[in-house]
């Protein structure tokens, strides 16, 4: 019984609490019952990252490498021992040799927020498409990344005032793009007589990373209007290569390059048989041709061949001499130092770095004296008649005039004035990449 009275007083006591808290709240309908609940905004928040890691948690200090500056110097402050940073150049060494840091490149060092502010990882970029991470804590170890490219067909077109470099930067394009572009229309265009009114078109693939333009990919399709002449170049793949060439389907390309230094440098002194030496303050004969450039511009060979001499000798100064062919043979002088590798009997490939531009020998400034030999005979380089490499075969003409129709009508409607634009993909004869 007594039971009995407890249990209805509970009973009695819960019913009045549910009473009081329902007339606290105003009544709403049961289909539109709407829950407010409060939610911390940082549930939300993504970590930020870092080349790949997340540093809110961290500090992160970003710098250039300086010149002659080493690792040791770099990580001193951030409590690594000098026996971890030895052991980090023995297990880099496959991956990126940590003595090879280049001066003027990025770093990042992943800290600790800490008294300490010990380095975590210290992370390098050897070029602007790739970075490498150096592992400072537990197992020590390098792994070089890509980072992702974005490429862009892009086109520029232009009447040339002042010089190709000016025009295509006027346009917004990357300098780079110079080399590629006069390499293609090298035997058709004389670029060191450029004149006011030349004319270009082209239409090019753009590699750029996180925005940043760093580099150029294939050239579609280009012309150039030069003395009022026009020069169409079409690529063309033919045993598993692309060229360039003509309407007609003959070769834009020389079995040798025109030049041996690319774009940016200028002839300073041509061939001639007679010559106020500047050095030995006297007439004689200049049977070369100088090309000015600054003192470490890379020299390229202008064919394929076989080194006969890499070495330094009087007034050359540190020279190499290449032989192409029982027809033609090159010689580069005044070199700051030889190519690593270029020695006599060593094959070499066009366009393969030989040595680099300096003021070695009989020389007042830097700059390149570029030899030419003929049948044995000193001729002058940009006056001799270079064969041309081979055009389309016979076989392959048709279809060669049907793509070349096609990209040549591509060009021919690019106004001069456009601005710029993107272009739906031009033919090609590529198989696997339509």
């Amino acid at each position: 019984m007594r039971r009995t009275r407890i249990w209805l007083v509970i009973t009695g006591l819960t019913i009045a609490l549910i009473s009081v808290i329902y007339l606290q709240f105003p009544q709403v309908e049961k289909d539109n019952v709407v829950a407010e609940i409060e939610i911390d905004p940082s549930f939300f928040h993504l970590p930020t990252l870092h080349y790949g890691f997340p540093i809110d948690s961290f500090e992160v200090v970003e710098g250039k490498v300086k010149w002659n500056q080493n690792l040791s110097e770099i990580l001193s402050e951030f409590n690594i021992s000098f026996q971890d940073i030895h052991t980090l150049a023995q297990n880099a060494k496959e991956v990126y040799d940590v003595r090879k840091l280049k001066a003027g490149s990025n770093y990042s060092i992943i800290l600790n927020k800490d008294s300490l502010r010990t380095a975590r990882q210290f992370i390098f970029e050897p070029s602007p498409t790739e970075f490498v991470v150096y592992n400072l804590t537990d197992t020590i170890f390098a792994k070089l990344e890509q980072k992702p490219v974005k490429v862009t067909e892009r086109m520029i077109a232009a009447e040339i005032n002042s010089s190709l470099y000016e025009s295509l930067l006027d346009q917004g394009a990357s300098p780079v793009l110079v080399h590629p572009l006069v390499d293609v229309f090298a035997w058709q265009v004389d670029f060191f007589r450029i004149a006011q009114g030349d004319k270009f078109k082209v239409i090019y693939d753009e590699q750029t990373v996180d925005g940043k333009i760093v580099g150029i990919g294939d050239i579609k399709a280009a012309y150039f209007e030069h003395w009022g002449k026009p020069y169409y170049a079409i690529p063309y793949k033919t045993n598993d290569e692309v060229d360039y060439f003509d309407e007609e389907g003959n070769s834009l390309r020389k079995t040798l390059l025109k030049s041996p230094l690319e774009y940016f440098s200028r002839i300073s002194s041509r061939y001639s048989l007679r010559r106020f030496h500047p050095v030995q303050k006297r007439y004689k004969a200049h049977l070369g041709t100088d090309y000015a450039a600054p003192t470490g511009t890379r020299i390229r060979t202008v064919g394929d061949g076989v080194v006969l001499e890499a070495r330094y000798h009087g007034g050359n100064g540190n020279y190499v001499k290449i032989k192409h062919n029982s027809n033609y043979t090159t010689q580069y002088l005044h070199m700051s130092k030889i190519a690593r590798g270029i020695r006599p009997g060593v094959s070499v490939k066009q366009g393969q770095t030989i040595g680099y531009v300096g003021s070695t020998g009989l020389a007042n400034g830097p700059h390149l004296c570029y030899r030419f030999w003929k049948n044995g005979r000193q001729v002058d380089a940009l006056k001799v008649d270079i064969p041309s490499s081979s055009g389309i075969d016979e076989s392959m003409l048709s279809e060669y005039r049907s793509v070349a129709d096609s990209i040549r009508s591509v060009l021919d409607n690019i106004d001069f004035q456009l601005e710029e634009t993107r272009l739906a993909k031009i033919p090609s004869n590529e198989k696997d990449n339509p």
